[in-house]
């Protein structure tokens, strides 16, 4: 680093500016909590949520004039001067995002000579046009008869009738592949159309007439590949299903509804997230449920509800894909405590009892494979009790664990603890990992099939949420000497990367990894100078940017070479600091760059500023963890920066109480060593 970089810092008073910014931090924290204890803010992701709702309340017949026209605006708000619709901001435009955003707003009354929708129809075909999109957008489209179903792939509702552990068994996929699946299998069987107006038909956005276009699944792989007997596979079942006597096909699909409707959750969702919601309204109109409907009206309403942000001046509105409510109420207590709020403050408190009023108390899917353990663990959102989230339990566990309640309410928080640690082990999969959701779901089989073209199919063990666990179970007093910390630890560190980084599964991307793992061996008592920690701090010292902060954009799921880079963020220069903090070198002069880019940023009523996005839901890899190489272009998955097959998010409270969890940790190292 040049002098002259140097000088641009001064880190003169840093210990009392530190001080003061978490002062404001803690006061913001404890302005914006809600009545019912907990913390929450918006989850922001990509227009295809706004798009794909209008899409869904058209197809049921269910559309309202006033939030059309602001769900509409929203979409309009977000277009890219190229005419174009992203993933993540500042990401380039996205083929199947555009088409879809396109064709919504063609539906809800824009017409194709508006001069947006003519640049947007410029950019689409630039790209290829409809033929080129991804498979769900092709499902779309061919709901309003706008793609022919033949070139959509077959899943048979048959599989419904397979037991848990045949091959292609439904809960051999992902929880959320699994609630999305499930609905799916009725749509792609039975190919139903909605008649849309003549004048929001999307020819227009096919680089030929239809009638030249071949309807026909993607070629990809050898023709000994497995994705190429995937095809063969593929029409085999396109011939099943047209023999007219089918025994198994009424009881398969009944199946399947039956599971659906159980699947639902007490706000109306189908596993707290977008994708399965509206394909289970789909579905389920599909079968003939009329609009009043209990299981359709709850379905309907619960997306009026916490799920719609309108904006401050009323003129647009924004449909979020899933609500975190639980995940921002664990960190933001973990925030609270880290920074020195005493554990038995009334907002803690408050925390603690909402957390203790969330965890779940019944089987859901994880139970299939996981057998004789008692129900625990908490979800992301409101109301989702089939799926407890192995990530959120953890950092739940950390909270719960440091709280104090008066006397009478202190041995429920105990107990809670005690079962939120049996079930949290129980959940360890077999190569000593965790992952979000499921144990051992890692058949990558079931990433090839034709299908499988967005987003990840598989949940296996991640670096991250091992670490995530490993913390908890270190800060709980557990030490390598016990057998599942031992396997956790050597499946996290079999892992690192070559550069010394980890990666990061849930957040953005390798700054993530190490500010996870890094915390996680401190809490367990590692040597902290060993040389696989000493690598991972060089590889964060060295992605520093000039400004102190640290950055590392959405694109380097696609490009490693971007792992570490992109413009400062105040949530990922928290992970950096928190990996140094927990390598000890409070006073290392890149962790003191990092406070002071903390400091220095800090807006007057406590919080930061963040447009990027810097939480995962999907890399975009289909078997949900990084593959030992990533596809090139012309081959199946590949995806350039925009992530085509990707779901970023930004979590709009990541820029606030990840600062106060680094700063409250650096003033804790720092009294300790007296500096």
């Amino acid at each position: 680093m040049s002098t002259e970089t140097k000088s641009k810092f001064s880190f003169e008073g840093l210990k009392e500016r530190v001080g003061a910014t978490i002062r404001r931090s803690q006061d913001y924290f404890l302005r914006v909590q809600y009545p019912e204890g907990y913390w929450w803010a918006e989850l922001e992701s990509n227009p295809t949520m706004e798009a794909e709702h209008l899409l869904l309340s058209y197809f049921l017949g269910y559309v309202e004039e006033d939030r059309w026209r602001k769900i509409s605006q929203d979409i309009r708000n977000r277009q890219r001067e190229d005419g174009s619709w992203g993933m993540y901001y500042g990401a380039p435009g996205d083929l199947s995002t555009s088409v879809e955003c396109y064709f919504a707003l063609k539906l809800a009354g824009i017409p194709a000579d508006d001069p947006s929708m003519a640049k947007a129809k410029e950019f689409i075909l630039s790209k290829g046009g409809v033929p080129n999109v991804r498979v769900f957008t092709k499902i779309w489209l061919a709901l309003f008869g706008q793609w022919d179903w033949a070139g959509t792939p077959a899943m048979p509702p048959e599989i419904m009738l397979l037991p848990s552990w045949a091959p292609f068994s439904i809960y051999r996929f992902s929880s959320w592949a699994r609630a999305t699946i499930v609905p799916m299998l009725i749509l792609l069987t039975d190919h139903p159309v909605c008649p849309i107006p003549a004048g929001a038909a999307i020819d227009d956005l096919y680089p030929v007439s239809r009638e030249r276009v071949k309807y026909s699944l993607p070629r990809r792989g050898g023709l000994l590949s497995l994705e190429a007997a995937f095809l063969v596979a593929d029409k085999a079942i396109q011939l099943y299903n047209r023999i007219p006597l089918n025994p198994l096909r009424e009881l398969a699909r009944h199946r399947a509804e039956r599971w659906i409707v159980e699947h639902q959750e007490a706000d109306g969702s189908w596993g707290g997230i977008q994708p399965p919601w509206v394909y289970a309204l789909l579905a389920l109109k599909h079968r003939g449920y009329s609009l009043d409907h209990p299981v359709m009206k709850l379905g309907l309403e619960g997306f009026k509800d916490k799920w719609s942000l309108e904006y401050q001046d009323g003129a647009a509105m924004r449909v979020q894909a899933c609500l975190s409510p639980v995940w921002d109420t664990c960190l933001a207590l973990m925030a609270m405590l880290d920074s020195d709020i005493p554990p038995d403050h009334p907002a803690v408190q408050e925390a603690c009892r909402y957390l203790l009023k969330e965890e779940i108390r019944v089987p859901g899917d994880w139970a299939k494979k996981v057998k004789g353990v008692e129900p625990s663990g908490w979800a992301f959102e409101f109301e989702n009790d089939l799926y407890p989230d192995v990530d959120d339990t953890a950092i739940i566990l950390i909270g719960l664990d440091q709280c104090r309640l008066p006397e009478q309410e202190e041995e429920q928080r105990r107990l809670a603890v005690r079962r939120g640690v049996v079930w949290t082990l129980a959940m360890q999969s077999s190569n000593g990992g965790w992952a979000a959701f499921d144990k051992d779901n890692n058949t990558t089989l079931l990433a090839r099939i034709p299908f499988a073209d967005f987003g990840e199919v598989l949940d296996p063990p991640s670096v991250d949420v091992t670490a995530h666990v490993l913390e908890a179970l270190g800060r709980l007093g557990y030490t390598k000497e016990h057998s599942a910390v031992r396997r956790g630890l050597k499946f996290m560190m079999e892992n690192q990367e070559p550069d010394g980084s980890w990666f990061g599964r849930w957040g953005v991307n390798c700054v993530y990894g190490c500010g996870a793992v890094l915390p996680a061996l401190e809490a367990l008592g590692q040597d902290m100078t060993q040389p696989a920690v000493q690598r991972a701090v060089d590889w964060l010292v060295g992605h520093q940017n000039v400004d102190g902060g640290w950055g590392e954009s959405c694109a380097s799921y696609a490009d490693p070479s971007l792992r570490g880079v992109g413009e400062s963020t105040a949530s990922q220069t928290a992970w950096a600091l928190m990996g140094l903090l927990a390598a000890g070198l409070s006073q290392h002069e890149a962790a003191q760059r990092g406070l002071a880019f903390l400091t220095d940023s800090q807006q007057e009523d406590g919080t930061w500023e963040e447009p990027y996005f810097t939480g995962c839901g999907f890399p975009g890899y289909g078997i949900g963890d990084q593959p030992d190489q990533l596809p090139r272009q012309g081959d199946r998955n590949f995806q350039g920066q925009e992530l085509s097959a990707g779901f970023m998010i930004n979590y709009h409270m990541y820029r606030n109480y990840f600062p106060l969890m680094a700063l409250g940790r650096y003033r804790r190292a720092a009294q300790s060593s007296g500096s």
